[in-house]
């Protein structure tokens, strides 16, 4: 049929948009599905420009057979027009849409099918030249249209008591939602928001100053503090003067005696120290700022919300209560002491005023929901932001349980320690790395970086393989098994792709060489189906951004993987004598595939916070 210029032109914008995205940062991937989106809102703003706000969905196809996307938006169509007393069938919608879909380099062709699925076909010689884009400039961001400045609130352990699985969750959830923000350009502020002020710290002083009245010119030797917390517990639960004693230590450190100052300081570091080797461990980059760091603020927080007049009295509370919420926040307690809430409000007002924060995330386990939830509305009305500006979101993650579907514990009773955890761990990735002979190949220092590879990595990806919002199972022997969606079966996937250039004795300098020079070819169904998994990298992180839900990678990472092992045993990549062995011939374009594949995995990998290793 023949174009109106109107339509042309249209068709002529489209074009330039899309060479706009992928010369605006020539080395970014490309998110195939936004360009997708993209082409077919111009198409449906074509068709229909009468109708506004069309729905646009285009998914990927579950079916290869009939196509590698779907637009499924003639449906609803239908709908919003039938609303409107306007009757024309799915199809015909479909078929306007596709008859004004704008000249493009990304769609071979699309079919009708059903009531009116539009399926789309790509071009192969588009998605070779992704491909290549990616060999040659490694494995890099979409293209950001704004940097923000994201807060992340997670792990948060207690001082003088031992981080226990709950803080694992936490501390590995927040880890890799920083690592996705800090890849995709944004800066990033990673904030340990550490329980380090309140009444405990009296008991706790007091019990210092009897134990080792020295403290102040010789540093006590706290080795456990969990038994130093315990026992000072134990003394202000029974005895009457040693209470009254810590309500006046109390008042002391708020006062800011340096005296009291130092033995405050003395308990944080232990705390501290032991906080540490569980970061070391995982890997992680954090930054302390306990609720001693609000200290100062709350009052003005009070103040703030008093001359607005949002301050009730409840017998000799102050509270304050936010629509749509039926319970109250408690900013001044009737001894008038600060609470979590106070605390909490001067937090989320210095992030967004001081640091200027455009994101804020707090990673807590479900059980806090509400109270952010009454937190977030209280900021909301006194004005502080506008949830249409800025996007405060509490993450929250459901419990650990053991084996026995009960909240983990030890066989006692007590909580899990968590760098017991992590060191039976350790003990039990290198039992399965003997099992399997690795200590045979591997040199000393390899199997110890395997090792910690194998056991840091499995915990973390049993953790973010499942849905965060659920809670999970800790299983050793399930996160350790090499089959199925562990990070196990995935690290060795990795090396085994990893190997396969060295093995065939081919040089890194070949490849890159090659990377630029050789067109990577998507003529078997195989090679085709794993090109396509490899580019969809960039739709994963879209996803996850809008959802933090980060289980959606580890599945991605999984599928990757599977993919991979279908193409490596249908696609033969080097091919060598039977009789010695030797290489014969080397299929360079499915080197190049190989080479794609390993590096969108090790990518996925860091921003899961897992350390992959060369040799395993």
């Amino acid at each position: 049929m023949a174009l109106g210029p109107t339509l042309l032109a249209g068709r002529g914008v489209l074009t330039r948009l899309l060479q706009e995205e992928m010369s605006q940062n020539g080395k970014a991937m490309l998110n195939i599905n936004q360009c997708l989106q993209q082409i077919f809102g111009e198409a449906i703003s074509t068709a229909y420009p009468g109708i506004e706000n069309a729905p646009l969905t285009v998914t990927l196809n579950q079916q290869a057979k009939f196509g590698d996307y779907q637009c499924n938006s003639a449906m609803p169509m239908a709908q919003m027009m039938k609303a409107k007393g306007q009757k024309v069938s799915p199809r015909e919608i479909a078929e306007k849409i596709v008859q004004n879909i704008p000249n493009n380099e990304l769609i071979e062709r699309t079919e009708i099918a059903g009531p009116g699925f539009i399926n789309v076909h790509l071009k192969r010689m588009f998605v070779s030249k992704l491909l290549s884009n990616l060999l040659v400039n490694g494995v890099q961001p979409p293209s950001l249209k704004k940097k923000k400045k994201v807060v992340v609130d997670f792990s948060s352990p207690n001082i003088a008591k031992e981080m226990h699985v709950g803080h694992l969750r936490s501390t590995i959830i927040g880890d890799s939602m920083c690592r996705l923000f800090e890849f995709l350009g944004n800066e990033v502020l990673r904030l340990n928001h550490v329980g380090d002020w309140g009444t405990q710290f009296g008991m706790l002083i007091a019990h210092l100053q009897d134990k080792f009245p020295n403290y102040l010119s010789v540093s006590p030797p706290i080795g456990d503090l969990q038994a130093f917390y315990k026992a000072s517990k134990k003394r202000f639960d029974e005895d009457e003067e040693f209470k009254k004693r810590a309500y006046q230590c109390v008042v002391k450190l708020q006062s800011k005696d340096p005296d009291f100052i130092k033995a405050w300081n003395l308990i944080c570091d232990v705390s501290r120290n032991e906080f540490q080797k569980v970061y070391n461990c995982l890997d992680i980059r954090i930054e302390e700022r306990g609720e001693s760091y609000y200290q100062d603020m709350m009052t003005v927080v009070v103040k703030e919300f008093e001359e607005k007049g949002l301050v009730q009295l409840d017998e000799g509370r102050k509270i304050v209560f936010a629509p749509g919420q039926s319970i109250p926040l408690t900013i001044v307690k009737s001894d008038g002491g600060y609470t979590y809430d106070t605390s909490d409000l001067a937090a989320i007002k210095n992030r967004l005023f001081d640091e200027k924060a455009d994101i804020i995330i707090y990673v807590t386990d479900s059980g806090q929901a509400v109270h952010f939830q009454v937190v977030f509305a209280a900021a909301q009305l006194i004005g502080w932001y506008d949830p249409k500006v800025t996007r405060v979101e509490h993450a929250g993650f459901g419990v650990v349980l053991g084996e026995d579907k009960k909240k983990f514990k030890t066989r006692s009773g007590d909580t899990v320690r968590l760098m017991d955890l992590l060191e039976e761990g350790l003990k039990r990735s290198m039992d399965k790395l003997k099992e399997k002979g690795r200590d045979k190949v591997l040199t000393p220092e390899e199997l110890l970086k395997a090792q910690r590879a194998v056991a840091f990595g499995c915990i973390k990806y049993a953790d973010l393989s499942h849905n965060r919002i659920n809670d999970y199972i800790f299983s050793f022997d399930k996160m350790l098994d090499d089959r199925g969606n562990t990070a196990a079966y995935l690290l060795y996937a990795f090396t085994r792709i990893r190997s396969i250039a060295r093995l065939a004795n081919i040089q890194e300098a070949t490849l890159h060489k090659a990377a630029e020079t050789t067109e990577v070819l998507l003529d078997h169904e195989k090679e085709w189906k794993l090109g396509k998994c490899i580019l969809r990298f960039p739709e994963i992180l879209q996803k996850i951004t809008d959802d933090l839900l980060l289980h959606t990678l580890c599945d991605y990472l999984y599928e990757l993987a599977t993919t991979f092992t279908e193409f490596y045993d249908n696609c033969y990549c080097v091919e060598k004598d039977r009789q010695t062995g030797e290489v014969v011939k080397v299929n360079m374009w499915r080197m190049l595939i190989c080479e794609a594949t390993a590096a969108v995995m090790a990518k996925g990998f860091d921003i899961l916070g897992i350390n992959p290793v060369q040799r395993m």
